[in-house]
């Protein structure tokens, strides 16, 4: 397999159990990052240390840079270079994941930039209003569909416009009509599935 596009390239299809892969191997730089942040001393005595997806929509903030200082900055640079690698995997896999799917990856944008954008900046919006109320609504609808797309829904099992099936086995449609004859017909394979 090649890591450097599996992780980092933006062009061709990853099915679900590379996803969920790439997803595990996020949370475990994550751990490693914080835990050398720690050992390190960077946090500052009895601090902890972690990444969150808020991270990256709190760059957007204004309010957010305030509260800098110059005793943070090195906590603060290797949150942001950690975060930035950590979300440009996470896009990159998505996107792959979102070809498998025939979708585009512009599909990002509602599934994660819009919910992240109103999670951070929710608590400036007036709590009491109707349009707010409906448009948390549909963003967390929105949410719910990206996650269950991504993360739960096979891809197409055939060759897209993107790519080739990375399981690399394709289906026909039922009924052997005209144009049905192009692709094989073949049972489920738990093992290329794992693959």
């Amino acid at each position: 397999m090649d890591w450097a596009n599996y992780l980092f390239g933006f062009k061709g299809r990853v099915n679900r159990a590379k996803f969920w892969l790439a997803a595990l191997i996020i949370v475990c730089w994550m751990m490693f990052l914080a835990a050398l942040v720690l050992l390190a001393g960077l946090g500052g005595k009895g601090a902890s240390f972690g990444f969150n997806v808020d991270d990256v929509f709190r760059a957007f903030d204004p309010d957010s840079y305030k509260s800098l200082t110059w005793a943070g900055l090195p906590t603060l640079l290797v949150k942001t270079s950690g975060t930035a690698l950590f979300v440009w995997v996470y896009i990159a896999v998505s996107i792959k994941r979102l070809h498998d799917r025939d979708k585009s990856g512009w599909w990002m944008v509602p599934f994660f930039a819009i919910p992240g954008l109103m999670s951070q900046f929710s608590d400036r919006l007036p709590d009491d209003s109707y349009w707010v109320m409906a448009a948390g609504a549909i963003v967390f609808v929105l949410y719910i569909w990206g996650f269950i797309e991504l993360a739960f829904l096979p891809g197409t099992s055939y060759p897209n416009r993107y790519g080739p099936n990375p399981l690399g086995k394709t289906h026909v449609s039922r009924g052997g009509g005209r144009g049905s004859g192009s692709r094989s017909r073949q049972g489920w394979d738990q093992q290329s599935e794992l693959e």
